[in-house]
């Protein structure tokens, strides 16, 4: 087992290679170098200075990242974010982080194959197929790191859970994936966790005919989801005040995945047909899993495998689930998408049909099974021509090149036997994904981010202070996607990040509701051209702009959004500022009398109060009062849930001027007293409190499992199947 796991490591490393041959900024593309890469940096950077970056005001719209996508209470996530704050190539950092999850992914498929009696061989090749399917390899490997890390943690979260079920492991490794797949800080491995369980326990009670084992399992399980809970808690508390939601249910066409598209599972040139951003046709094979799995349906020797139904029941209904969820809802809450789960998908049908080729595969029968072989092939060719028919002859050819490979893979497993056979398919990965990768091009979803921050830094204005940028990052032209062009002056996503400066908003999925209408921010900092005119309009109930309220020290316009701005006079208070260089992409805004941000700590207006002696964290202002009629103080934070107000201990209530700016009204007669206002992520003690309920309930799983252990006369695991034993796999059985 260990010779096929370094196979099966192996394997994934080639294949890997491959696609950075074919486009070395693969795994550096749309959001991981838009959202996820800047955002370690600035973690890391909070964390070197000894803070928890659990809320930074100056952010803003994406600045509470108890909500965001951050994985802070993942310990992996944290060391990979301590690395990027130190490194330079970003690109360079987050392909090599990848590498080592392609490889957790890969040898955690290779796991759950043996979990279920799978032979290593076909176990190796199920583990370097799942990294390089279709959606994973382009969107999840590509872009959407916490999918990806979460897929990692979760396919060893199963195997572990399916040993522990099987009295082959302890409740420990159970807990410990599991918790690491619901900690990234991403709702989808979350959710496909809670399936797979749900499968897996509905599995071993069909397979054992007991529920124990299944009870034990839940019980780990459920511990493990209470240590998660603080993770998901401030997310569901706050949904109110966001752009998501937290409840809506409503089906639409946008990637949601027709079933007939699973026709297409094993032909590498697919291009499905479903709504997406590039319309009905995509120029992805995003529905790819890899190229034997429908086409070794025919070397199955059914009616031996018929005797393991019972034992493969967990992964078939996992993989039905994930089938029918690909097709709808379009949104479940904060579920989107259906299309994400594809990945999903993959790892069921490979964790199937490994198992089922190691232990039942046969080559009796070669010339009717070769043409059921060919048969499937014509099918997955009939459905990939009526879905993409204008690439009709490059189906033709991946059609033709499976057939080949198959052949190549039988005559293999007749004349030397199973492991050739298995290496031959194991190292056929590499060259698909290579051709693949090559095919599609420069990723369709890029944002042609510079990698190295010392180049970022040399390149954009030294930006100090609070810096509130309004443009439209649809407004760059062609060919303007580098330093000497627009990056070199505008930040959009979480840009600004890498760049170590402090710019309103930042790459967020959820947002907040309010503050976005306020000044009109979409998820990537981009804003509709009124925004210029809604930063400076006075706020009725203050009398003050928003630029005000939020102690905005500077404002940079885009020009392709303001042509005309400079020409304008600047607004009361404010002068144009030259930054040469920089003319062709931005103007800029300051204040005529300097920076404002921190002069006052984070207090933006003062009506009837007086204030002094500021104090300030990220998380808690605290500031000298006195007013003898009362009045109402602003501070230049936004209203998410979980503010407290203390005025020398006392409970005050909170509320919010333009729904965004958090306000303390103040009491008459009050002199020299303290005001104290914290904030802490809502649902902070539950979580705490149902955490170190999981490590406890963990504990008396663990005694228990290892008095079980020693008790004598107790049968320590289900015994492992081994079907036909002597018999190898893939019987090389002449016809």
């Amino acid at each position: 087992m260990l010779r096929w796991g370094l196979v099966c490591a192996t394997g994934v490393l080639a294949a890997y290679l491959a696609v950075l041959l074919a486009n070395p900024r693969h795994f550096y593309t749309d959001d991981t170098e838009a959202q996820y890469a800047p955002l370690w940096v600035m973690t890391g950077r909070h964390l070197w200075e000894g803070k928890f970056p659990v809320l930074v005001p100056e952010n803003w719209l994406a600045g509470n990242y108890a909500i965001e996508e951050t994985g802070l209470l993942n310990p992996p996530q944290l060391l990979i974010d301590l690395g990027a704050a130190v490194v330079d190539d970003l690109a360079l950092y987050a392909t090599i982080v990848k590498l080592v999850f392609a490889l957790i992914l890969g040898l955690g498929v290779y796991r759950v194959c043996l979990a279920y009696g799978g032979r290593p061989a076909w176990s190796a090749v199920a583990g370097v197929a799942m990294p390089f399917s279709g959606f994973l390899l382009f969107f999840d490997a590509a872009s959407w790191m916490t999918a990806f890390t979460g897929t990692a943690w979760l396919v060893h979260a199963w195997a572990s859970g399916v040993c522990y079920a099987r009295g082959r492991g302890g409740p420990v490794p159970v807990f410990v994936f599991l918790y690491l797949t619901i900690s990234v800080q991403y709702v989808f491995p979350a959710v496909e966790a809670a399936v797979l369980i749900a499968a897996v326990l509905v599995g071993e009670i069909v397979y054992q005919r007991q529920w124990l084992p299944s009870v034990r399992l839940a019980l780990a399980s459920g511990c493990a989801g209470l240590a998660g809970l603080a993770t998901y808690l401030p997310s569901l508390l706050t949904a109110d005040v966001t752009w998501r939601g937290a409840s809506e249910i409503r089906n639409d066409q946008f990637l949601t995945v027709p079933w007939s598209e699973s026709l297409n599972a094993a032909l590498p040139s697919t291009l499905p047909a479903f709504t997406s951003w590039w319309g009905y046709v995509q120029p992805l094979p995003m529905v790819y899993i890899a190229w034997f799995v429908i086409p070794a349906l025919a070397f199955v020797d059914w009616k031996r495998a018929a005797g393991a139904a019972r034992e493969l029941s967990g992964p078939a209904l996992f993989a039905v689930l994930m089938l029918l969820w690909t097709a709808g809802p379009g949104t479940m809450g904060p579920l989107r998408w259906p299309a994400r789960v594809l990945p999903m998908l993959a790892l069921g049908v490979l964790v199937l049909v490994c198992v089922l080729l190691g232990r039942y595969g046969t080559v009796a029968g070669i010339r009717r099974r070769g043409i059921a072989a060919g048969l499937l092939i014509a099918l997955l060719l009939a459905r990939s021509l009526a879905a993409a028919p204008e690439v009709a002859s490059r189906h033709m050819l991946a059609a033709a090149g499976i057939a080949l490979l198959g052949a190549g893979v039988v005559r293999l497993a007749r004349v030397r036997g199973a492991a050739a056979a298995c290496v031959l398919a194991l190292a056929s990965i590499a060259p698909i994904a290579y051709l693949q990768v090559s095919a599609a091009g420069p990723t369709p979803m890029s944002w042609g981010l510079p990698a190295k921050r010392s180049e970022m830094k040399a390149a954009f204005p030294d930006f100090d202070g609070t810096t509130l940028q309004l443009g439209d990052r649809a407004l760059i032209g062609a060919g303007e996607h580098n330093l000497d062009g627009a990056y070199g002056s505008l930040a959009f996503g979480n840009y600004a990040k890498s760049l170590e400066l402090d710019y309103v908003g930042g790459y967020t999925p959820n947002g907040h509701f309010h503050f976005g209408h306020l000044l009109c921010m979409r998820w990537d900092t981009s804003v509709c051209p009124d925004a210029y005119r809604r930063a400076f309009a006075p706020e009725p109930e203050t009398g003050r702009p928003p630029v005000d309220l939020m102690l905005v020290d500077r404002v940079v316009l885009q020009r392709a959004l303001y042509p005309d701005a400079r020409a304008q006079p600047a607004p009361v208070g404010w002068k144009w500022v030259d930054y040469p260089g920089h003319e062709d992409y931005i103007s800029v805004l300051e204040r005529e009398t300097g920076p404002v941000s921190g002069r006052t700590g984070r207090i933006s207006h003062a009506e009837g109060v007086a204030v002094d002696r500021f104090v300030e964290s990220e998380t808690t202002s605290r500031v000298r009062v006195d007013s003898d009629t009362g009045g109402r103080i602003v501070f230049a934070r936004l209203g998410w849930p979980g503010y407290r107000a203390n005025l020398d201990g006392r409970p005050l209530p909170i509320d919010v001027v333009a729904n965004s700016f958090v306000t303390v009204d103040i009491p008459p007669g009050v002199h020299g007293a303290e005001l104290e206002l914290t904030w802490r992520p809502p649902g902070w003690k539950i979580g705490g409190a149902a955490a170190g309920a999981g490590l406890l309930g963990l504990v008396v799983l663990e005694v228990v499992y290892l008095r079980g252990r020693r008790r004598p006369g107790v049968p320590s695991a289900v015994p492992v199947i081994e079907p036909d034993a002597g018999k190898p796999d893939l019987v090389a059985v002449r016809p």
